[in-house]
């Protein structure tokens, strides 16, 4: 009977849904390579903004999914595995593209922080009901461009005011449909295994 109950507690103190994997060295390796993969798989789904160095990619949205599913600790070093990569000459930012450089960079940045405080988040059940997961993504969101968007203005020499237009305003609404897939697809999972906070 206390083996039956064992995982329940678990689960509802802190868990997020990588965890419902047996826990192992192996599993928590096998995950952040697996989310830095995801991220640079969604990245090259990219379409070019007119008038914006920063395209539309599914790079954000990899991000916020994988910090929630994998929870802080992994989802940062998850994001970072992807940032080093990638500076490194791995070409899986959007567009196939590497390095440090380019004027974009600071969503990158800005991705890794929001993995690791939405990641802190699911801990705390964000991913849990549909208006929660909607707030933490909101969140999430809100630090990429909280750093992407000066990032920019500073790399291409634009006012905060252009680099708003050029690399936020275009966003806003691919961002809100990216946001209601992930508040219908975590709560979804979560009922799937038969577990809610």
């Amino acid at each position: 009977m206390s083996t039956a109950t064992a995982p329940v507690r678990t689960l509802r103190a802190g868990t997020v849904l990588a965890d419902l994997i047996p826990a192992s060295r192996a599993r928590d390796i096998a995950l952040v390579v697996g989310g830095a993969a995801l991220t640079g798989l969604a990245a090259q789904l990219s379409v070019p903004v007119p008038g914006s160095p920063v395209p539309v990619s599914g790079q954000t949205f990899a991000a916020l999914l994988v910090g929630t599913a994998l929870g802080a600790r992994r989802g940062f070093l998850a994001l970072a595995l992807y940032a080093v990569a990638g500076m490194a000459g791995m070409p899986w930012f959007a567009e196939g593209s590497s390095g440090y450089g380019m004027p974009s960079f600071g969503y990158i940045l800005g991705m890794l922080l929001a993995s690791t405080v939405v990641g802190a988040l699911a801990r705390r059940g964000a991913d849990r009901s549909v208006l929660r997961t909607a707030g933490a993504m909101v969140l999430g969101s809100a630090l990429i461009y909280a750093v992407g968007v000066p990032y920019l203005a500073l790399a291409t020499g634009m006012t905060l005011g252009q680099a708003v237009a050029a690399g936020l305003t275009p966003f806003l609404i691919g961002d809100a449909l990216k946001a209601a897939l992930a508040m219908g697809a975590l709560p979804a999972a979560w009922k799937l295994v038969g577990r809610k906070g």
